[in-house]
């Protein structure tokens, strides 16, 4: 009995704990229940695109930037103080801290899967990814609509928030401009009640 309490303690905790992490900054400037109006600073992402259906797709997109966080990357030079990004002069791999959410979007007909990279460093001090599937970007500061839900990231669950989402912005005269943003901030071993997911869409710049 005292091993099952510890067992479904640690499942319960498990969740929270692994997603104590860095996430990007952003302000709230409106709130309705599970609604919000943010103002996201800029940041940098690491992304990569994948073909095939949403659930496939942010797989093998998790794999491969956790691939990257985890060392299969380079080190980039650093001349006179400055920092600048040299090809022939690498040194060694660099495992970079896991951050939350993963992040998926649609665009042109592929899923885009992306980690925001943490604020420590620049587009200079990044390791080069070895996969040349990943991209590295910086973002400038955006402007979203979010609605935040438990449960699991299944199509039903998130097509639900997302038509709730899109309802609460044509009532309230918000003109969104791009495709949903699908957030998952937890492991999957999390207990559903314990997941934090969203959906997004950016807006006018607040």
């Amino acid at each position: 009995m005292g091993l099952l309490l510890v067992i479904l303690v640690g499942a319960l905790l498990s969740g929270p704990l692994m997603s104590n992490v860095e996430h990007p900054e952003y302000t709230i400037i409106e709130k309705y229940k599970a609604i919000e109006l943010r103002d996201y600073a800029p940041r940098i992402i690491a992304q990569v695109s994948v073909s095939g259906s949403r659930e496939d797709a942010i797989s093998s997109g998790f794999r491969q930037l956790a691939d990257y966080i985890f060392g299969n990357n380079k080190l980039t030079a650093t001349i006179s103080g400055e920092e600048i990004i040299s090809q022939d002069k690498t040194t060694e791999n660099q495992k970079i801290a896991m951050t939350a959410p993963v992040e998926q979007s649609l665009i042109d007909d592929a899923w885009v899967i992306n980690f925001t990279m943490p604020s420590e460093y620049t587009l200079n001090s990044l390791p080069n990814p070895n996969n040349a599937a990943i991209k590295i970007s910086e973002v400038p500061s955006q402007s979203f609509i979010a609605i935040q839900f438990s449960g699991m990231n299944s199509a039903s669950n998130i097509n639900a928030h997302e038509k709730q989402l899109r309802a609460f912005a044509v009532e309230n005269n918000i003109r969104i401009h791009s495709n949903p943003t699908y957030a998952f901030y937890n492991p999957p071993w999390t207990l559903p009640i314990l997941r934090r997911n969203e959906v997004m869409f950016q807006i006018n710049k607040i």
